[in-house]
C-alpha cells in the first residue's frame, strides 16, 4: 500500500485509516453522517491525493486525447475542464475522468486511483501520434475543499476571485501561499467548492492555510465514506460500481458525455447501440419503506424474480432514507415505476426518480 504525502496528518487527526486503490486513505474522522452534514451545511476537506494525473502535451495531444476518450476535448479553451470516459474495445468503461486544458497543446488528465496504470497503459498503446505523455500521479496531491461556505473561507488565501470561477472552469495560480495551484471547480458533491491540485512537497502546507482559513467557518477533515454518501444523493457514477468494462456510457445515462461529431475507440458500436436503443439502463430509486439498499443486493420485480442488481446503495444522510442506483430492464426504468430491493430475505418496495436525489 502507498503512503499519501499527507498520511501521518491524517493519523494524528484520528481518521481511520483503510486501504483503498492501492493506497492507505482516510475513510472517517468522526462519523459518516456528521462528516456529511458539515460538507452540506458549511465546508469539509477532502484528500483525495491517490487520485491519478498525467500530462499530455504536443502538436498532436488533442488528436491522442479524442481518440481515447468519448468527450469532444476540442470544445476545451484554456481555463475550462470536462468530463469524459475512455471507452474500451467491447462496450464498457475503461474508467471515467476529467479533462483540463492548461494550455494550448497541454492537458491534464485526472483519472481513478485504482485503474492509474490500466489506463496510462491503455493510453499509451493508442499513442501512434507522438503526443508527449508524462505521470505525474506520484508527485501531486489533491485536496477537495467542498461545502457552501468553500468560497468565503477560501478567498483570503488567494488573489484569484473564486466566485468567478464557475463549474467545470478552473485557474492556475497562488493559492494558500503557493504559486502554480490548479484551483478547479469539478467537485463531486453537489454542494459547491474546490479541488487544489498541489506539488507533494507543499501539500502540508496548504492543509494547515486552508485550515487556518476555514477555522472560523467550521470546516473540518473529511473522509471517503462520507464522499461516497454525498456523491450517491447527487447520482454521480462511481467506477467500480455504476460503472465498469463492462456497461456502456449509453446503458449508464452518459450519452451526454459521448459526441458522436468525432470518431472515437468503439465510436461506430456506440452510436449503433445509442440509435438502436439498449436493453438496459441505469436508474436511481428511493426505498418506499424503511431498510438499506447495498451494492451487490438482488433488484426483482412484483413476482419476485431478479431483473437487475443495486450497484450503489445507502442511507441518505441528507433525506433520512434508503436510497440507491442499479441496472434494470429497459421497459422497467421509467420514473415513477415500482421495482423490489432484496433487502435479506424481504423485497423492499421502492420507486424509480429522476435524479439528483438531493436537491440542495
Amino acid at each position: 500500500m502507498k503512503n499519501i504525502a499527507l498520511s501521518v496528518t491524517h493519523e494524528a487527526l484520528g481518521a481511520k485509516i483503510v486501504p483503498f486503490a492501492g493506497y492507505n486513505m482516510p475513510v472517517q474522522y468522526e462519523g459518516v453522517n456528521i462528516e456529511h452534514e458539515t460538507v452540506r451545511k458549511s465546508v469539509g476537506v477532502f484528500d483525495v491525493s491517490h487520485m491519478g494525473e498525467f500530462l499530455i502535451e504536443g502538436p498532436n495531444a488533442l488528436d491522442l486525447i479524442q481518440k481515447v476518450t468519448s468527450n469532444d476535448a476540442s470544445k476545451l479553451t484554456i481555463g475550462k475542464a470536462q468530463y469524459s470516459c475512455f471507452p474500451n474495445n467491447d462496450g464498457g468503461i475503461i474508467d471515467d475522468l476529467i479533462v483540463y486544458k492548461l494550455k494550448e497543446e497541454t492537458y491534464l488528465l485526472v483519472v481513478n486511483a485504482s485503474n492509474i496504470d490500466k489506463d496510462w497503459n491503455w493510453i499509451s498503446s493508442k499513442n501512434d501520434v507522438g503526443a508527449a505523455m508524462r505521470n505525474l500521479s506520484d508527485d501531486y496531491s489533491l485536496l477537495a475543499i467542498q461545502g457552501p461556505k468553500a468560497i468565503e473561507a477560501m478567498q483570503s488565501i488567494t488573489s484569484h476571485d473564486l466566485a468567478g470561477i464557475k463549474f467545470y472552469n478552473f485557474e492556475v495560480g497562488d493559492f494558500a501561499g503557493v504559486e502554480n495551484v490548479i484551483i478547479s471547480a469539478t467537485g463531486y458533491t453537489g454542494s459547491g467548492g474546490f479541488e487544489i491540485y498541489c506539488k507533494n512537497e507543499d501539500a502540508q502546507q496548504v492543509w494547515d492555510k486552508v485550515f487556518e482559513a476555514g477555522a472560523a467557518f467550521g470546516i473540518k477533515p473529511i473522509g471517503l465514506a462520507a464522499r461516497d454518501t454525498l456523491r450517491l444523493e447527487m447520482g454521480y457514477c462511481l467506477y467500480g460500481n455504476d460503472i465498469d468494462d463492462t456497461t456502456s456510457p449509453i446503458e449508464a445515462g452518459l450519452g451526454w458525455i459521448t459526441k458522436f461529431t468525432k470518431t472515437f475507440t468503439n465510436s461506430e458500436a456506440l452510436a449503433q447501440q445509442k440509435q438502436e436503443g439498449v436493453t438496459r439502463k441505469l436508474v436511481a430509486f428511493e426505498l418506499d419503506e424503511r431498510g438499506i439498499p447495498r451494492q451487490g443486493y438482488d433488484i426483482v420485480d412484483a413476482e419476485g424474480t431478479k431483473i437487475g442488481i443495486v450497484t450503489s446503495g445507502t442511507m441518505s444522510p441528507s433525506l433520512g432514507k434508503g436510497i440507491g442506483m442499479g441496472y434494470v430492464p429497459k421497459n422497467t426504468s421509467g420514473v415513477d415505476l415500482k421495482i423490489y430491493i432484496q433487502v435479506r430475505k424481504k423485497a423492499i418496495s421502492a420507486t424509480i426518480i429522476k435524479l439528483p436525489f438531493y436537491k440542495g
